[in-house]
């Protein structure tokens, strides 16, 4: 039986993993600061460890086969870069350097789609493809890039594998995280929606592709773990069919959302936290539109339609409010 330490699995990812690694017969160490924060299913397979990212490590993963790295700082209203990095780049060298040392067999990262370039709708953007200028200026995207090139730089060393989901939504979101989304159009009777669009996945195909990727994944290599292109206009109607509502659906301009970026970067040049920035703003602006070729085709990955996720997230939120 293999084991596996799994690093931010009382989050929306972290947990779903933590089900699909279970049924698959690993034997799983979680990390989590406080083990009243995991809402997941018990398992005697399942062993909670509470600390944190930069905690010395060495002698657990001397008996750890496998690490996955989920954790990640993904608040959009963090004003320095440094809040970012300490987490999403530093945590993650300290974590690889230490797997090394501890001869783990397999690390696998899990980045984001944003470090890769975005295309179109008939051309969506691949693993080829370089990061876009605009994520370029993102904290969050920034600081995943950065571990990423460290990573590639040193998988020669240690079996190593990044995967790129997309925008993930599904059950056991207890922050809401991602599923903020789902809250803002569900029981609503208006809409406001920006004009773009994005790739939208269930978080069940995401951790299936992650353990898939324990057997098929080749070290050094990127997958994206995307399934369905989607304006946000073409999403909330969507949500609306799963939830048989009418709403009044209003676009907003593109002027408007830019004119709120700046106000936001005002925000921010005072100290005032805020998830309203220039480059938050245009991100809601651009078609960030990806393929799921390769997984489908080398972590043989079968994609469940969006409104399955959209499903899921709505009967937890209503079985967890």
């Amino acid at each position: 039986m293999k084991r596996i330490f799994v690093t931010g699995i009382n989050g929306l990812l972290g947990t779903n993993l933590c089900h699909s690694l279970i049924n698959k017969g690993f034997e799983v160490t979680g990390l989590v600061r406080n083990k009243n924060s995991f809402k997941g299913k018990q398992h005697k397979n399942l062993k909670l460890l509470e600390g944190n990212l930069f905690d010395d490590f060495s002698l657990l993963f001397n008996n750890i086969d496998i690490i996955i790295h989920t954790a990640a700082v993904t608040n959009q209203n963090l004003i320095h870069y440094s809040e970012y990095f300490e987490v999403n780049s530093k945590a993650t060298i300290q974590l690889y350097n230490t797997a090394i040392t501890s001869n783990v067999k397999q690390f696998i990262f899990v980045s984001t789609a944003n470090t890769l370039g975005y295309g179109t709708l008939h051309f969506p953007g691949t693993e080829n493809n370089k990061m876009n200028s605009l994520f370029r200026k993102s904290f969050y995207a920034k600081s995943k890039f950065e571990a990423e090139n460290f990573l590639l730089k040193n998988k020669n060393t240690i079996a190593t594998i990044i995967v790129n989901p997309t925008f993930m939504l599904g059950a056991y979101d207890t922050k809401p995280s991602s599923g903020k989304i789902i809250l803002m159009g569900w029981k609503k009777k208006l809409i406001f929606y920006p004009p773009g669009g994005k790739n939208f996945v269930h978080v069940k195909d995401v951790a299936l592709g992650i353990v898939n990727a324990i057997d098929y994944g080749v070290s050094g290599e990127k997958y994206l773990l995307a399934n369905e292109n989607m304006s946000y206009q073409e999403f909330f109607i969507s949500l609306n069919k799963v939830t048989n509502q009418k709403t009044i659906m209003i676009k907003i301009p593109k002027l408007v959302l830019i004119i709120m970026g700046y106000f936001g970067d005002i925000l921010r040049w005072f100290h005032i936290r805020s998830s309203l920035s220039s480059v938050n703003m245009k991100i809601l602006c651009v078609n960030n539109y990806f393929s799921n070729s390769k997984s489908k085709k080398e972590l043989k990955i079968t994609y469940v339609p969006i409104e399955s996720a959209i499903k899921d997230s709505i009967g937890y939120f209503q079985e967890n409010t």
